[in-house]
């Protein structure tokens, strides 16, 4: 899926290998900096943590990641709080939090806007797990605080005839650029030094620019039989483990997005820098978990996908002449390779139409299947990935490509015209380490 992070993890025989960059850290509870100013938010802050877990309880895919107090999460696991009083307790805490006076200081104001967006969302997803029904758009808007806009097919038709233009070979042009696409997968036994080639390089540019603690590590593996593609897993104290799903072939392409979104700058560091500067500086202790159903997936997704082009302006130019070599792929043809992949990056949107007719009941599984085949231009192995992925994560992929623009038009509205390298890292690395929320990029 993701591109995103945890709390505990189970491997499995899916495991095919495991490569990491130094031992692990043992992760240690986020502790409160002693300059920290006590706030009348902290006590709702604490009582948003428990509820969020208490949600965990009845759905296994809403806490992505915990770092908070053990003792927490033994209560949560122990009590087992029905769903209602859930939303009672949410209900509650929002007027909590509506009563404290908005805070003079812009960046306290942002965490008070923080807690009642995220505790919408969690109301939203109580209702959800209740049984409420929602439309697509209306589960966007109630869980991640956005709306995707709607495209219709002639829309990506312009994308699609410069595609045909491009892809060489007879017949349908979603058979001809798989068939194409083919000739640029990673070899296997060429995986792991690839994309571990990919990660650190997008570490070392972003450690350029982004100050991390100097015990940050993540941990690599290769895993099969999941819905998604990468996926980190935040564990807290700097520490991530990054998977990639290896189910279908690994094309060159994806080794830069995977690098730059599960790790440097996208997950891996945002998630370090929240803990770094809101966890242990201020003792926002809102940040020691992340419900994936949230507003928070919006900045994460979206500023992972930003990210790749932040670290990667020359990804072109580094495939040709770094991993090409590497995966053992003739760099003569990365140019044309690279124009194709660019083009398709155009088509995103196309999931997301197929995921608002198939979660609204306009499209059957199967006409959803053959509408990313046609228009998001998948192999059928490829579409049927990403319906499993709808199935579970639902409206979720909205985040991806919505999230994507909104980070690039906030950071266009900050940064203006002929700003320098380094001022787009400022920029963004302030946004990595603020309460920022869908809200705040509009």
């Amino acid at each position: 899926m993701r591109f995103r992070m945890l709390s505990a993890l189970v491997l499995t025989s899916a495991l095919l290998a495991c490569a990491t960059r130094g031992a692990a850290p043992t992760p240690q509870p986020p502790t409160a900096s002693p300059m920290k100013t006590p706030s009348p938010l902290d006590p709702a802050a604490e009582q948003y943590v428990k509820l969020v877990l208490a949600v965990g309880q009845h759905d296994g895919n809403y806490v992505d990641a915990y770092y908070g107090p053990e003792a927490w999460a033994a209560e949560a696991k122990a009590a087992q709080v029905p769903l209602p009083e859930i939303g009672e307790q949410a209900a509650a805490l929002v007027k909590t939090v509506e009563a404290v006076p908005v805070p003079a200081e812009p960046l306290l104001a942002m965490r008070r806007r923080f807690l009642l967006t995220q505790l919408s969302a969690l109301a939203a997803r109580v209702r959800m797990l209740s049984g409420e029904k929602l439309k697509f758009d209306e589960e966007s808007q109630a869980l991640y605080d956005a709306r995707a806009p709607h495209h219709t097919a002639a829309q990506f038709e312009e994308v699609l005839a410069g595609l045909d233009r491009l892809v060489p070979g007879p017949g349908p042009l979603a058979e001809r650029l798989e068939r194409y696409r083919q000739g640029f997968v990673i070899p296997k036994d060429k995986l792991d030094v690839v994309c571990r080639a990919a990660i650190d390089e997008s570490r070392r540019r972003t450690l350029k620019h982004v100050t991390l603690p100097a015990h940050e590590t993540f941990t690599l593996e290769f895993v099969t039989g999941k819905p998604w593609g990468g996926y980190n897993w935040f564990k807290g104290n700097a520490t991530s483990l990054i998977q990639i799903n290896t189910d279908l072939p690994l094309f060159i392409w994806r080794a830069i997005d995977l690098a730059a979104h599960e790790g440097y700058p996208g997950h891996h560091v945002y998630n370090a820098l929240l803990e770094q500067h809101l966890v242990r500086e201020r003792g926002w202790v809102e940040f020691t978990v992340y419900p994936l159903f949230s507003p928070m997936s919006l900045i994460a997704e979206g500023s992972a996908n930003y990210g790749i082009e932040v670290a990667f302006p020359d990804a072109g130019a580094y495939a040709r002449d770094v991993l090409f070599p590497l995966a053992g792929l003739d760099p003569k043809l990365a140019d044309d390779y690279v124009r194709v992949e660019e083009l398709s990056g155009k088509l995103s949107y196309a999931s997301n139409e197929a995921a608002r007719g198939y979660l609204d009941g306009t499209l059957s599984r199967e006409a959803a299947r053959d509408w990313l085949v046609k228009y998001g231009l998948m192999s059928p192995e490829r579409a049927t990935q990403r319906l499993a992925f709808i199935d579970t994560y639902r409206a979720y992929v909205i985040n991806y490509n919505l999230g994507r623009d909104l980070v690039a038009g906030y950071m266009e509205k900050q940064v203006g015209s002929g700003a320098t390298p380094e001022r787009h890292w400022e920029v963004f690395r302030e946004l990595l380490s603020s309460p920022a929320l869908p809200a705040d990029l509009r």
